[in-house]
């Protein structure tokens, strides 16, 4: 028996570009897909939340001369994008796989409502949530804490390159410690920003661990739904 019964997974945009750095990398995307189908197999349900990042980031179209609000609506369009990308694959490889936007995308997607997220998972569908919030100012990790508080997941799982939290850069700062077990609180007093303020709150308050992990080491996903000491645990 899998460890979790329903979990939110997070990946960001650039985990789909994979070596190439933008855009989509099939070879990886497919890498992910299996180590999902895999987790399904166990039993396990699972929801996925995309960043856009390999497309386009909200915040960063401001230097470009775009104005913020606008800037953001573009970086939900990219996470439709990737989430289309996902179920393609997901579904060539025999998963039934359900998109829900947050909002109206027809005829790509489905407008995302929580009965409908909930009914997919109970058939043993991969239900993917695209257009984070739906709103300006949130990230797709906000996103992600909000849809795992809405399905009730026992667990979010945040996907990186890195093998989880660190009391600083591990990129800048060789001798950087992994920290394997931490409080919300402590996460939020120290900005350890592997995700942000409010997505740390928002899983605080409705009791929903994270747990922080290296996604391109194969066969994480397992390990963790196994029980295996994997990342960094933040509760």
């Amino acid at each position: 028996m899998p460890k979790y019964k329903r979990i939110l997974l997070k990946l960001s945009g650039e985990a789909l570009a994979g070596p190439q750095g933008q855009g989509l990398h099939a070879d990886t995307i497919a890498e992910f897909a299996r180590e999902i189908i895999d987790a399904t197999n166990l039993g396990t349900q699972i929801g996925v939340v995309l960043g856009g990042g390999n497309i386009f980031r909200g915040l960063k179209g401001t230097s470009l001369g775009i104005e913020r609000v606008k800037g953001d609506y573009m970086g939900m369009l990219a996470t439709v994008i990737n989430a289309l990308a996902i179920q393609s694959i997901l579904e060539h490889l025999g998963k039934k796989t359900l998109v829900l936007t947050s909002t109206f995308m027809e005829p790509y997607a489905q407008r995302y409502s929580r009965s409908k997220a909930i009914d997919a998972l109970d058939n043993g569908q991969v239900v993917v949530f695209a257009g984070g919030t739906g709103n300006p100012f949130f990230t797709t990790d906000s996103a992600a804490a909000l849809r795992a508080a809405e399905i009730n997941a026992d667990i979010l799982l945040k996907g990186t390159n890195v093998e989880g939290v660190y009391d600083s850069d591990p990129r800048k700062n060789p001798n950087a410690k992994l920290l394997k077990e931490i409080t919300f609180k402590t996460a939020i007093d120290k900005e350890l920003r592997v995700m942000d303020i409010t997505a740390f709150t928002l899983c605080q308050e409705n009791n929903i661990p994270i747990i922080v992990f290296n996604i391109f080491k194969k066969g994480n996903i397992l390990k963790i739904l196994d029980g295996q000491n994997i990342g960094s645990l933040v509760h």
